[in-house]
Parts: C-alpha cells; sequence; structure tokens
C-alpha cells in the first residue's frame, strides 16, 4: 500500500473517531466524573484520534522526504514549516501531541475537567488539521 492510500485510510479513521467524540460533547462533565466507562472511551477516542494526526504527518514527511522528526511535536511542526499546513495553525495545534503522551503514558495526573476542556475545544482544530491535508 502506498503512503497516499495509507493517508486517505487514516484520514477515514481520524474522521470516525473524531465523529465519536463529537457525541460526547453534549454531556456535562458530570456524566464523565461518575461514569468510567465513558471516561475510558474518551480518553481512548482522543488517543487514537492524536495518533491518527501524528501517523498522517509522519506519513506526509515521509513522502516528502523530508526531514526525520525528533519527537511527535515536531511532525506538526514539519508540516507548518513546510506548508503543508499552515504555519500559524501548526505553532498552535502542535501541542495535542503533549495531550496523547499524557493520556497514554501517565506523565501527570489530570483531571477529567482538563480532558472534558479538550472535548469542547479541539475538535473544531481536528477536522481543520483534516482539511489541510487533503
Amino acid at each position: 500500500m502506498r503512503n497516499s492510500e495509507k493517508i486517505v485510510r487514516k484520514r477515514e479513521l481520524f474522521r470516525e473517531y473524531t465523529r465519536y467524540l463529537r457525541c460526547f460533547q453534549p454531556r456535562p462533565i458530570q456524566k464523565f466524573s461518575n461514569d468510567f466507562v465513558l471516561q475510558g472511551a474518551l480518553e481512548r477516542y482522543f488517543q487514537l484520534a492524536i495518533e491518527c494526526i501524528i501517523d498522517i504527518a509522519l506519513l506526509i514527511i515521509a513522502d516528502l522526504k523530508l526531514k526525520r522528526p525528533s519527537s511527535y511535536r515536531k511532525t506538526i511542526d514539519i508540516l507548518g514549516e513546510k506548508g503543508v499546513i499552515p504555519a500559524e495553525f501548526a505553532c498552535y495545534f502542535a501541542p495535542v501531541t503533549g495531550f496523547r503522551n499524557i493520556l497514554i503514558h501517565g506523565y501527570s495526573k489530570f483531571e477529567m475537567d482538563e480532558v472534558h476542556r479538550h472535548l469542547q475545544t479541539d475538535l473544531d482544530d481536528f477536522e481543520k488539521f483534516s482539511r489541510y491535508v487533503v
């Protein structure tokens, strides 16, 4: 499978995970605070969506034969530097990879209100990223 086909597939998965996350948006934070199953689902879909972002960025970087990034954050930075996505957006959006690291590795104790804040504010940026990489 060529990278372009992989990018299309990853983008489809990304859009699917973003749709799932949108379903959680109307729920008040109390619903998540009291339901560990909802918490787990929300965290997992965020993780999967962000991993798709990283995979798409890495595939584009490979296709364009750009310098291999030293971190996941740099994958987004490189796309901005090379004009694949707007540089200003890349600068603003790149920290989402750090949220993925927190979700997976538990680098710090995070609160459900932080996850809920990402749910309320980040999904429009996810969709912007998806449109930019088309």
